[in-house]
């Protein structure tokens, strides 16, 4: 969600481009030796972040709605969103770890600031402004902080819903300090951890977690770079098919066996969901009407991110009771779409506000000051 790891954005004009004229306008061209951000990549973090607002919007608000329709509609859709829980997240982090490649190589002290720093910063900024927007919501059913006390706790050991940021600046630290140290004795304690946690084995108040099970993908993503982009390049129409039926196949499975605790399975689904992920994103590419789009959404997911749930409590609090009070056939008009219209009206109304808070000058709250603006997460 959060950064843009990449050496430049393709519209940049770096120090080492130079300029190709042509008779109608002039045109850069790319400097030798800087790589250009992979679509399928950004089109997979466009789609994870459209799956993480839907997910929030189904448990926080849509679910909380008293529906009288007489189908068990709702449930279908808290059902459907349960189905990708191992998928977006671990994919999120992968891609994150594919485009930290490059970051995590630099001098610590450029790391430690830019990403370590940037990231903590960012999410200290944001978790005060959720925690005075979400007390005009109480009916929100999600983390916040009530107290000095509990707010101290989400800043230090218990991270919020944005959680997401506070994971990067740990993970990049990690990375970091462990890049010297062989692969596998990295990625081994990284599965174990993700196991153990997935398992109700370790205490995970709020959002701890996710922070305990994703450690594995964002490294798996930063030392399987280069497997990861051929196994992208080389995807097939065969490969899709047998990925998906395989993610498939492991839902039903650990549904069935009502093994999503049992030690390993929950991160051996995530595995398989991820693999599915790159090929499907790969595979998406190659249609630019719906590729182009999501990957234009991929490159700026930050702004998504920080700001979707302070919206989205205050369309709860707006929409909650008129929307329970309908009738039943009132509610029956509306009741399927009705999360996705509220997911593309969320996503719609915080990029809007990160479009007013740049043009007040207030680009402070999406980077450190003196660091280059977090455009996508990254």
């Amino acid at each position: 969600m959060i950064q843009q790891l990449t050496e430049s954005r393709p519209a940049d004009l770096g120090p080492g481009a130079t300029r190709v004229r042509s008779r109608h306008r002039t045109m850069p061209a790319p400097a030798v030796g800087r790589p250009q951000r992979a679509e399928w990549a950004d089109a997979a973090k466009g789609v994870c972040i459209i799956l993480v607002v839907l997910w929030h919007v189904v448990v926080k608000d849509y679910l909380q709605i008293d529906w009288h329709v007489g189908v068990p509609m709702p449930g279908l859709w808290g059902t459907l969103g349960e189905q990708f829980l191992p998928l977006r997240m671990p994919l999120f982090f992968t891609i994150s770890g594919v485009f930290a490649a490059n970051a995590a190589q630099r001098p610590w002290r450029v790391v430690a600031r830019s990403r370590i720093a940037g990231f903590l910063y960012l999410y200290a900024v944001w978790l005060l402004i959720h925690t005075v927007v979400l007390a005009a919501a109480p009916e929100l059913p999600t983390d916040r902080a009530t107290s000095a006390v509990g707010l101290l706790e989400q800043l230090t050991v218990t991270p919020s819903n944005l959680w997401y940021l506070y994971a990067l600046a740990l993970y990049f630290t990690i990375a970091k300090a462990t890049r010297r140290v062989p692969r596998a004795l990295v990625l081994v304690p990284a599965a174990a951890l993700s196991a153990v946690a997935a398992a109700g084995l370790l205490d995970t108040p709020g959002n701890r977690a996710g922070l305990y099970q994703n450690l594995l993908f964002f490294l798996a993503g930063l030392y399987l770079r280069p497997q990861i982009q051929q196994w992208a390049g080389n995807a097939s129409r065969r490969r899709l098919v047998l990925t998906s039926g395989a993610y498939v196949l492991a839902l039903a499975a650990m549904a069935v066996a009502g093994a999503q605790q049992w030690f390993g399975v929950w991160t051996a689904v995530s595995v398989v969901a991820v693999i599915f992920g790159i090929t499907a994103a790969s595979r998406l590419a190659r249609w630019s009407a719906l590729s182009k789009p999501l990957a234009r959404l991929g490159r700026i997911t930050l702004p998504i991110y920080v700001i979707h749930m302070p919206v989205l409590a205050l369309l709860h609090r707006l929409l909650l009771v008129p929307v329970s009070g309908l009738g039943r056939s009132a509610q029956g008009l509306i009741v399927l779409g009705y999360p996705i219209l509220l997911t593309g009206l969320v996503i719609g109304l915080s990029l809007a506000v990160h479009r007013g808070l740049l043009a007040v000058r207030a680009g402070w709250l999406f980077a450190l000051p003196g660091t280059r603006r977090m455009g996508a997460a990254g």
